[in-house]
């Protein structure tokens, strides 16, 4: 038997995260292939001063999203999240739409995964074939959610220690590199910083295209928002996590970029590959002299694969399921076994997640590719979501005459950080390929693939709404206490 809500008969998720679990998810969801490869290609193309600039700015508008999305959260924990908190303080509909973009999202970056894995284990297996690694894959990541939401918790929180100690070895022996402190090697000192057109190459065109890549980066971080609904004390376990969001995106990105801009000019064409073994970060141990540092490094990567696909699989398997309880998905979704884990919704996420990495086989893979690029927008209109939702929630809350002092965790920035993510996140979804209209005549077909997730979001948006003929909730009426 499922727990149930004495109150409305429910079922009920079981709450087996601890704050340990939800603190290393929230900074696991932050480090991936965003770091570890893209990084080199951000610095490449703005310059270390550019790159910089890019990642503090959206570093800055993702704490302010953690900040409204915690106050929520440690409020009203509920693994529907922010299309739970869209459907109370903005509009159903808007809920509606939130909630299958982000199960979309997270699906479809299953399905990205289950690619990316076959190819590093052909890095050590060259002969081998994709269809094991395919296989042994899914059977790890779904073994972990389906034992309980416990053996989730503390897989994820090993999957991102072992990602963690990586960063932190990386920026420990850079610096001691960069000002000689190793035996045997010479201070690098400050020199490639500012060698060429450095610090900031290509202007502000190219700091904006680093927007671009740096917002993709930071995704995952409002995993957050999911865990509430199965964190052991929520209105004190969620506040602690998001007080260390700052300090995480200050440490983890800001002093890794600065210090692979300080001991690899931007001009290195190697920082452009995409290739594990010409990674900034297997660059820099190579010039420790760490033989097997390729091999070390994509075992990391490895390591960020497996990471990601469990929490994709987790993150869709809760949202999907929060939908089914709301009469928004099947009812069969809403389904609990014994140890509290939505069965269903996870097996069919899970094989969503597989459909679309088999039609990479067809056609070139372009339906593969249209679907991971639809899929690219989500987390921003998730984004794009949470901001606005909590700018109304903190609205609704004061205007029906709640103490804000009551709150267990209460956002410093309101107004300014909702309204700066939210104007942020559109600027990103709007220019994330304006060099489709910045030639001679527009790529139709390049704006087809990159905007596609946006119609996607408005046809279910519309299309429930005039079904429903929902409307936007009046401030008054938005229900600030339920799930309580």
């Amino acid at each position: 038997m499922s727990d149930k809500n004495s109150n409305n008969n429910q079922p009920e998720l079981k709450r087996g995260l601890k704050s340990r679990h939800i603190a290393m998810i929230s900074l696991g969801g932050t480090i991936g292939t965003g770091l570890f490869l893209a990084s080199g290609a951000s610095i490449a193309q703005a310059g270390p001063g550019g790159a910089l600039v890019a990642y503090g700015v959206i570093g800055i508008m993702v704490y302010f999203l953690m900040t409204s999305l915690g106050e929520m959260a440690a409020h009203m924990p509920t693994s529907g999240s922010f299309s739970t908190y869209a459907t109370k303080f903005v509009d159903p509909a808007f809920g509606f739409a939130m909630g299958w973009n982000y199960w979309y999202n997270w699906a479809i970056t299953i399905a990205a995964e289950i690619a990316a894995v076959s190819l590093i284990m052909k890095y050590w297996f060259p002969d081998s074939s994709s269809a094991i690694w395919t296989v042994l894959f899914i059977v790890v990541v779904l073994t972990f959610n389906l034992l309980s939401v416990k053996a989730y918790g503390e897989s994820e929180y090993w999957f991102a220690m072992i990602k963690v100690a990586t960063v932190v070895i990386f920026i420990i022996v850079s610096f001691l590199m960069i000002f000689g402190i190793l035996r045997g090697h010479d201070p690098i000192g400050f020199e490639n910083f500012f060698v060429g057109d450095a610090p900031f190459n290509g202007g502000f065109l190219a700091i904006f295209g680093i927007f671009l890549a740096a917002g993709f980066s930071f995704q995952g971080t409002e995993l957050l928002g999911i865990t509430a609904g199965e964190t052991d004390d929520p209105g004190k376990n969620i506040p602690k996590a998001v007080r260390s969001v700052f300090w995480r995106i200050l440490l983890f990105y800001i002093l890794a970029i600065l210090a692979i801009g300080l001991l690899i000019p931007y001009t290195d064409s190697r920082l452009l590959s995409e290739d594990i073994a010409v990674s900034p970060f297997t660059l820099v141990f190579d010039k420790l002299g760490i033989a097997v540092a390729a091999s070390v490094m994509n075992a990391i990567i490895l390591t960020a694969m497996l990471s990601a696909g469990n929490s994709g699989l987790y993150a869709s398997s809760r949202m999907l399921w929060q939908l089914a309880v709301d009469g928004k998905a099947p009812k069969i979704f809403a389904k609990l076994s014994k140890r509290g884990i939505p069965v269903y919704a996870l097996l069919a996420t899970l094989a969503v997640g597989c459909l679309a990495f088999l039609s990479s086989f067809f056609g070139d893979g372009v339906v593969y590719m249209w679907l991971l690029n639809a899929s690219g927008l989500s987390g921003f209109i998730a984004w794009v979501g949470i901001a606005i939702s909590h700018y109304r929630f903190r609205k609704a809350y004061l205007l029906q005459g709640h103490d804000i002092n009551l709150l267990p965790y209460k956002a410093r920035f309101y107004p300014f950080g909702p309204l700066f993510a939210l104007i942020v996140c559109i600027i990103v979804i709007v220019g994330q390929n304006y060099t489709a209209f910045s030639l001679d005549s527009i790529d139709w077909y390049g704006v087809a693939v990159s905007y596609i997730g946006i119609p996607l979001f408005i046809a279910l948006w519309l299309g429930y709404k005039i079904k429903h003929k929902t409307k936007i909730v009046p401030l008054e009426e938005c229900d600030v206490e339920t799930h309580r």
